[in-house]
């Protein structure tokens, strides 16, 4: 017998079980991450992210389950829809509360559906929109999903795609210099003299993982975080707690990249990994010196990437500037489902107008490509 499981947070759901589904060593979709954010007051009420996980059983099996949360506002989640918001308070209803199934703050492509295979996939789907009507939510936003996950979501869902710029190694460099001469002189000159600028300033870098880290570490970096995140306006959601979470319960998804001058730690990048891919996430920096932002969020994962075997680095949302840095143009997609089908009619067409846009966007990067031979 199939039945949908209602639970309050992902942390009531069984570890082994939610790990089971989306098989793969993907640090953000696991129980870990996900329910860390949960204990250690990442999630608060004000900020606008109740956790709201779906869940099917099959004869106590758990065979599908989705990262749910419900949104009273728009922040966080990387796929904009305020424009949306506002048209629908126009009409006098209510944009929010709405479903997000996403992680929390987090721009980077992974499995959202997770299913033990395609038919149990389209029941989750269906219990998703049920959800929606049930509760009187507005609509459904599946973010940064991969392709062939948002292919199996119904043609009445609307479609949208963005461009993140990622890091690949398809030609199997081995060393950062089999990289540079990958590039067009101008480029390669540039990443030489930017790199060139940190040694002489007299800053070393140092990568940590997980299992290495120790406090002080963990506490520098998340003094950048904190940084970074008041420059920009923004409140620091994640807690001191969090990241010492992530180093004992995944240490050997963590990655640290951490700048150093005069026996002080300076700057920092934070990153998680899995087999093929670094995820760069959070920077910061105490002093202002020339390159040392390219020098610790691009060039140190470009080489740990190489070191590691690792087949993709994933800086994070949106920043032109990576392109001059072998960063390349790559589709993200989102799904969305809006319960007045009148509305939903209304937005197809902008959807379609913004795919295009899109699409004409990332040729027009692929055109210019950083590369001396664009494969």
């Amino acid at each position: 017998m199939l039945y949908p499981q209602k639970r309050q947070i992902i942390s009531d759901i069984s570890p082994a079980s939610w790990n089971a589904l989306h098989g793969s060593q993907h640090p953000f979709l696991s129980h870990a991450f996900l329910s860390g954010l949960e204990k250690h007051n990442c999630l608060r009420e004000q900020w606008g992210w109740e956790s709201s996980p779906i869940t099917l059983l099959e004869d106590d099996e758990l065979i599908a389950s989705a990262p749910v949360y419900i949104k009273t506002n728009s922040h966080g989640e990387f796929v904009f829809d305020h424009a949306w918001a506002h048209a629908y308070a126009r009409t006098g209803r209510d944009y929010y509360p709405k479903l997000v199934v996403a992680v929390p703050y987090t721009p980077v492509n992974g499995p959202r559906l997770l299913a033990r295979d395609g038919a149990a996939r389209e029941k989750l789907i269906l219990a998703l929109q049920q959800k929606a009507l049930d509760e009187n939510l507005s609509s459904i936003h599946i973010n940064f999903l991969p392709e062939a996950e948002a292919l199996e979501v119904p043609d009445h869902w609307l479609k949208r795609c963005d461009v993140q710029f990622h890091w690949q190694n398809l030609p199997g460099w081995k060393c950062f210099d089999d990289f540079l001469a990958a590039l067009n002189r101008k480029k390669r000159k540039n990443i030489q003299q930017e790199r060139n600028q940190v040694s002489k300033a007299g800053v070393s870098l140092r990568c940590v993982s997980g299992l290495d880290a120790s406090d002080d570490d963990i506490s520098a970096m998340y003094a950048f975080y904190c940084s970074t995140q008041l420059e920009k306006g923004n409140h620091a959601a994640l807690t001191l707690e969090f990241f010492r979470y992530l180093n004992r319960e995944m240490p050997q998804s963590v990655v640290i990249f951490l700048a150093e001058k005069d026996g002080k730690t300076i700057a920092g990048a934070y990153c998680l990994r899995s087999n093929t891919t670094l995820y760069g996430r959070y920077w910061g920096a105490s002093e202002n010196i020339a390159g040392l932002h390219f020098e610790t969020c691009y060039y140190q994962g470009i080489e740990y990437c190489l070191r590691e075997g690792l087949s993709c680095f994933e800086p994070g949302a949106q920043g032109e500037h990576k392109i001059a840095r072998g960063f390349m143009p790559v589709l993200t997609h989102s799904r969305h489902f809006l319960t007045e089908k009148a509305f939903a009619d209304a937005l197809r067409p902008w959807c379609h107008e913004e795919r295009e846009h899109i699409l004409h966007y990332r040729n027009q990067v692929l055109e210019h490509s950083p590369y001396r031979h664009d494969d």
